[in-house]
């Protein structure tokens, strides 16, 4: 497949990581570059270390859309993600580096994109993936076709459900693929009240803090609360200080389950987010949801003094 820069296009792998460059690439990542990519298994290889390395900026998941602005060496292409807002980078969308061969061109009018109208007529609306993580068969109980299809993607449907099965448009597929109709739900057409958000995204407890991570395969803290409200059409930006900008303060002390909880250093900028998970207590006992990076895993806790003595502000989407 031949792209060009300044052309739209779409990703046609599961999860698809955003690189600052091809030659951060380490020989660890292979099974995360190449049409099959394996994230469980890229995950499972690597060390403390290099699962917070510098070289990840953020992932993609089947079907999102890209920009593509400049050719590079050797089979990649530079982009910027447009559904991932990132003002302070680039007003078009998140940059960063693809291999060629995980995307294809865009049609002229993706179905499914752009704002969805109040009653959208079946069956054109999208669905989305309701499951942590299911696959996209050629037939139905056939050979898979795109494994690892995660929470949140945003699929098309390509007709009704038959015993059980749903057929799909898939980026790069010719002929719709099938998965099974229990994993996707319709994607709604009403922003999620916040509790609902913070359920989707207590299904993510214990999951492995990954450094630029938007998967339940492995996620860090902004990439956590993107994918919550992902997961209901809402797309918030893709990092914590731009999730910020994007909500609406509240008064510290009348936070709500699904809040979002913000730290930052003083003097600087906000380095952290968490999800509120229980109304505040007196004395100051708070509770969140996070991708914990010291601990290197989703979890939910009381918040210890050092986040305490760093919270910034409380904000509801």
């Amino acid at each position: 497949m031949e792209l060009r820069a300044g052309q739209r296009a779409v990703v046609r792998v599961a999860v698809a990581t955003l690189w600052t460059c091809p030659d951060a690439v380490r020989p660890i990542d292979a099974p995360a570059l190449g049409t099959h990519v394996d994230t469980g298994a890229w995950i499972a290889g690597m060390d403390a270390d290099q699962q917070v390395g510098d070289c990840v900026l953020s992932q993609l998941l089947l079907g999102e859309e890209v920009l593509v602005t400049e050719m590079g060496p050797h089979g990649w292409v530079r982009v910027v993600a447009v559904e991932q807002a990132a003002a302070g980078l680039d007003p078009r969308g998140y940059p960063g580096w693809l291999p060629t061969d995980q995307l294809t061109a865009a049609p002229t009018d993706p179905p499914g994109s752009g704002p969805l109208v109040a009653d959208p007529l079946p069956p054109t609306r999208p669905l989305v993936v309701d499951a942590t993580v299911t696959a996209l068969y050629a037939t139905p109980d056939g050979d898979v076709r795109v494994p690892g299809v995660v929470l949140g993607t945003r699929l098309t449907p390509a007709g009704p459900a038959v015993d059980g099965w749903r057929p799909v448009h898939a980026p790069g597929h010719r002929e719709p693929l099938w998965l099974p109709d229990r994993h996707t739900v319709p994607l709604p057409t009403r922003s999620p009240a916040p509790d609902e958000a913070l359920a989707v995204a207590e299904r993510l407890l214990d999951v492995v803090y990954i450094w630029g991570g938007t998967s339940p395969a492995g996620i860090d803290c902004s990439g956590l609360v993107h994918l919550a409200w992902r997961r209901f059409g809402v797309w918030l930006p893709r990092d914590a200080g731009d999730q910020a900008d994007a909500t609406t303060p509240v008064e510290l002390g009348t936070e709500r389950p699904g809040d979002l909880y913000f730290f930052a250093r003083p003097g600087r900028g906000i380095h952290h987010v968490g999800i509120v998970s229980a109304l505040p207590r007196p004395g100051d006992d708070r509770r969140m949801l996070h991708a914990c990076y010291q601990r290197r895993r989703v979890l939910e806790e009381r918040l210890p003094d050092d986040r305490t003595a760093t919270l910034v502000g409380v904000h509801r989407v």
